[in-house]
């Protein structure tokens, strides 16, 4: 195909975009628009189609290790580094969402809620986050505590206690996701909860909630009254 065919053909589908966004795009238009930026001199609908037929839809291309997608022909160093970009780009936006909908205050379970999930989008390990909150519950800091496999993330109460204690927090909000599952506490996540609870008491800290992700679904532990518990 000559470069005046492409050219055409990309201003076409530039166009096209700008004035009506991804809503009459199919996938292989869409893999083959971002290509545009890092495969200036191909015919990037071969390789778009190359791309779906290996790896099934864009959830397969955006989550496929960067070695697997250089397996394709056509796909490069640049273009694997863009597709991997698409998913955690779109990550840090919604966290960057949730910061500015909270102003990092996380005085509700709705607020928490919006802070938290983006945290957990895309992953697929099991993953810890412990939020410290000041008096007025305003994020003093986010950290991740752990990762592991799917259901096998372990949680240092000992370290919770002290990081805690190091940013002077009132009160903590533990988070953690169900990557294979619904967004209800297992026995395991209550006993858990339960250590952390008493750990943080015994120093004058509040354990405020315990929030368990799955998806876009989120369930609180103290919404569901099992804090009070303790």
């Amino acid at each position: 195909m000559a470069m005046g065919i492409h050219d055409g053909h990309r201003a076409r589908m530039k166009k096209r975009f700008s004035e009506h966004g991804l809503d009459n795009f199919d996938d292989v238009n869409v893999i083959e628009l971002l290509l545009f930026y890092a495969l200036p001199r191909r015919d990037t609908n071969t390789v778009a189609h190359a791309l779906l037929d290996r790896f099934g839809g864009l959830n397969g291309i955006f989550e496929a290790p960067i070695t697997e997608l250089m397996k394709v022909d056509g796909v490069g160093e640049n273009a694997a580094m863009l597709l991997k970009l698409i998913p955690q780009t779109s990550r840090r936006y919604m966290i960057s969402k949730g910061i500015t909908y909270t102003n990092n205050i996380l005085s509700s379970t709705t607020q928490a809620g919006k802070y938290i999930v983006p945290l957990f989008m895309y992953e697929k390990d099991e993953v810890v986050y412990m939020i410290c909150l000041d008096s007025k519950c305003k994020v003093i800091c986010c950290r991740q505590l752990s990762r592991g496999v799917v259901n096998s993330a372990e949680v240092s109460v000992r370290r919770i206690v002290e990081i805690a204690l190091g940013n002077s927090a009132a009160s903590v909000i533990i988070a953690h996701n169900h990557v294979n599952g619904l967004a209800l506490p297992s026995r395991e996540d209550e006993l858990t909860t339960r250590r952390i609870y008493s750990a943080l008491a015994l120093v004058g800290i509040a354990l405020t909630d315990h929030i368990i992700v799955a998806g876009e679904d989120y369930v609180s532990l103290a919404d569901s009254g099992l804090l009070r518990g303790y």
